[in-house]
């Protein structure tokens, strides 16, 4: 018996919502089985009297077209189902990557450090379309077990001792096939595991592969992608020798099984007690009854999707921030962090952050590499929780506020942003429920992004994918975004760092001199950055060290170390 595992029950909760997602079709699939179950149980019984009748020399002509019929009912209720299970898993597999792929932008970066990029495609393409085929397996699967259950009845109605002599060894299959669904379930999901971490190294690899290309190191790079490939072929290779198994021991078993009914059907023939056209019959329910090679695909195709399913579940354990019922009050955007403790991977990353940004100024956020600088913008504006202590923004904690109001008050800007859109027009507008070409291009002009957008082949309706640009180029476009967003609070991380010097100067001259209303917060890792600021947060050991001038508190060392190069950021200071 398997021990069940934090994620059974999201993911039986998300096979049931699937599930109900095409539950007509569902419901039609099992009746179209059943039906097909039904038919297939009733051509033996038809059969054998049609066997009798010429046997007798009486008319058979009505069980013959009987027989007839049923032939063509199946044939027909085997294309039905076909069809039937194509829509079905197709439905399914559709919403469940909708729900899965809502469920992880809602969580936002936390499940992608958890998961990874490339295992989280891995689990909402392959495995998704895997538990997909859930509902329509279990459908067959019920048919399946209907045509043995059926046969077993029918034997009974032929005569007891022919269900007697099967149930005899029943067990024993039963046994067999139940050992056969454990390893399976158990194999797959080694397998799919497999294959989720071969597709996570091979995003690593591919977001890196100007590193790798540079570094020379192809052969390595997919040398460790293809670590997994033993164990995966392993895995493969034990799903395989399961089935077989499974399918050589019940093969083994059923023929034993219908050998000894139409043994005693035999017998029953001699003492007259059963026809021969009865004895045809019983041959054909011992057979059905016996339906190893039935169940074992049946079984097998559940286990899969079982398997993909709880990789699926896995992924809906991890929550999604809940929002509250509360409006953002009229304010200048006044920024506070009260006690913010956050933990990641069991270290204490941020300490008890005790922070006020007034509204309308800007707050430069400076440390050394991994003082936290990220993950306390990220907070700031509720991309990540704190594990203690709340955020307000006029007053009002973030996680009060309503989704909207949170997401309209709130702009980023980031180092290395993802452009979405079809256009430029449109990467810049993104999030926006009409933005305006005015609005738009007044955002890039503050960016020091119009020029270059404007010497694109088509301007600011070049396609996306036919604007070349360099890292900077891309920033400045994440930051006209971020511009043309407006809100009270701007959250700069570290979005300048790609920026020459004079552009740099340009922005954050234009913030703070009135380019933008907004509270801002910059990730800062320039002195010059840091000068044009109203204050300075100084981060240092997961604490606020310092919050002051940049010019005062240049006077401390430890301060000026916490930037790349002292005697460059010391030319850069005023």
């Amino acid at each position: 018996m398997t021990t069940p595992t934090p994620a059974d029950a999201p993911s039986r909760t998300l096979l049931r919502a699937a599930t109900r997602h095409s539950g007509s079709r569902t419901v039609a699939l099992c009746l179209v089985s059943t039906a097909a179950t039904g038919a297939g149980l009733l051509l033996p019984t038809a059969l054998g009297r049609a066997l009798d009748l010429v046997l007798a020399r009486a008319p058979a002509t009505g069980w013959v077209l009987c027989c007839a019929g049923l032939v063509l009912l199946l044939a027909l209720l085997d294309g039905c189902q076909s069809v039937l299970v194509g829509t079905v898993d197709a439905r399914t597999t559709a919403w469940l990557r909708g729900r899965l792929t809502r469920h992880v932008l809602a969580v936002g970066p936390a499940v992608t450090a958890r998961f990874g990029a490339g295992d989280l495609v891995a689990r909402l393409v392959g495995n998704a379309a895997q538990a997909g085929t859930a509902p329509a397996a279990r459908a067959a699967l019920l048919a399946a077990l209907a045509g043995p259950v059926g046969g077993i009845v029918a034997l009974g109605l032929i005569d007891v001792w022919l269900a007697v002599v099967f149930l005899a060894g029943a067990p024993v299959l039963a046994a067999l096939l139940r050992a056969f669904a454990r390893d399976t379930s158990r194999c797959e999901t080694r397998y799919q595991q497999e294959q989720g971490r071969i597709a996570a190294a091979l995003a690593e690899a591919v977001d890196g592969r100007r590193t790798i290309a540079a570094a020379g190191t192809a052969d390595r790079e997919t040398a460790r992608i293809l670590r997994p490939l033993p164990e995966l072929s392993r895995a493969g290779h034990r799903m395989w020798q399961v089935q077989g198994r499974a399918a050589a021991q019940a093969v083994a078993v059923a023929p034993l099984l219908h050998l000894g009914v139409v043994a005693v059907a035999g017998v029953l023939l001699v003492r007259h007690r059963l026809s021969v056209g009865e004895v045809l019959a019983a041959s054909r329910y011992a057979v059905l009854a016996t339906g190893v090679g039935v169940l074992v695909a049946r079984l097998a195709s559940v286990a899969r999707a079982r398997a993909a399913t709880g990789r699926l579940g896995e992924i809906v354990t991890e929550p999604a921030p809940a929002h509250g019922s509360r409006r953002l009050p009229p304010g200048p955007g006044r920024l506070e962090l009260r006690g913010v403790t956050a933990r990641r991977g069991g270290h204490t990353v941020l300490a008890g952050i005790d922070l006020i940004v007034p509204g309308g100024t800007t707050l430069a956020v400076v440390g050394r590499s991994g003082a936290g600088k990220s993950l306390l913008a990220a907070i700031a504006g509720r991309l990540a929780d704190p594990d203690d202590g709340e955020v307000l923004l006029d007053g009002v904690p973030l996680g009060e506020l309503t989704h909207d109001d949170l997401r309209r008050a709130v702009a980023y800007a980031f180092e290395r942003p993802a452009l979405l859109g079809g256009t430029v027009e449109e990467a810049i507008g993104l999030g926006l429920p009409a933005p305006s070409p005015t609005a738009v291009r007044e955002a890039a002009r503050t960016a020091a992004a119009d020029d270059f957008v404007r010497r694109l082949p088509n301007g600011y309706a070049t396609p996306l994918a036919d604007a070349p640009r360099s890292g900077g180029e891309s920033q400045r476009l994440g930051l006209a975004r971020a511009f043309a967003h407006g809100g009270r609070l701007l959250i700069l991380d570290d979005a300048l760092s790609s920026l020459d010097t004079v552009t740099e100067a340009r922005i954050t001259e234009a913030l703070a001199g009135g380019g933008s209303s907004a509270t801002r917060l910059l990730v800062a890792h320039r002195a010059a950055t840091a000068a044009r600021a109203d204050a300075v947060a100084w981060l240092d050991g997961g604490r606020v060290r310092a919050v002051g001038r940049h010019e005062e508190l240049w006077e401390t060392a430890a301060y000026r170390e916490a930037f790349t190069g002292t005697a460059s950021a010391h030319e850069a200071c005023p």
